[in-house]
């Protein structure tokens, strides 16, 4: 009889310790989501928040990419933080993504960030290990998107944010878009 109880709580206790597993400690709304291209005959992009349910919001959008990526195409992410929404609070953080080579930021941030939250809601190239080129020149669709927070990091502190994302290249357009969301501490 006694070794059934102590199946039971070692069962209870595996179960336990697989079901812990790390997760992110903060919800987010977000705010806005704008963009810039210099060049929309070349890569043109329409994006929207879409409120899902309650408390719950998506990105949607399309991206119509028509230029070819070289070696000298360059990538940057810049974040920052301001804790009251107001534009003169906002301060860089460490979060940024260093001014890099397109494919060197294919092979990094957007296999570990970017295809772990926006692949299943996309139709963004998805690869296993290394990336090859060429990227394809398509229109991209994304419907609904939401972030589960895969590869970002679990504790930040609450307030308001904004990620500026920049490509440019030499004979390439420039664009951008710029996200503002507010995080706060999820409670359970």
């Amino acid at each position: 009889m006694g070794y059934r109880y102590s199946f039971v709580y070692i069962l209870i206790g595996v179960l336990l310790i697989t079901g812990i597993r790390a997760a992110r400690k903060w919800d987010y709304e977000p705010i806005s989501i704008t963009g810039y291209t210099s060049d929309e005959s070349l890569m043109s992009y329409n994006i929207s928040i879409d409120r899902i349910g309650r408390g719950e919001y998506g990105i949607s959008g399309n991206a119509d990419w028509k230029y070819d990526v070289t070696e000298e195409t360059m990538v940057e992410g810049i974040a920052y933080r301001s804790s009251s929404g107001a534009e003169s609070d906002y301060r860089v953080l460490p979060y940024s993504i260093p001014k890099q080579s397109f494919y060197e930021y294919l092979n990094t941030y957007y296999k570990d960030v970017i295809m772990r939250n926006v692949a299943h809601c996309s139709n963004i190239p998805t690869f296993k290990d290394k990336f090859q080129p060429p990227w394809p020149k398509k229109i991209y669709t994304a419907e609904k998107c939401v972030v589960d927070g895969e590869g970002l990091p679990e504790i930040v502190p609450p307030g308001f944010y904004k990620v500026i994302g920049n490509c440019t290249g030499p004979d390439q357009p420039t664009w951008s878009v710029t996200i503002v969301f507010k995080l706060t501490n999820k409670i359970f």
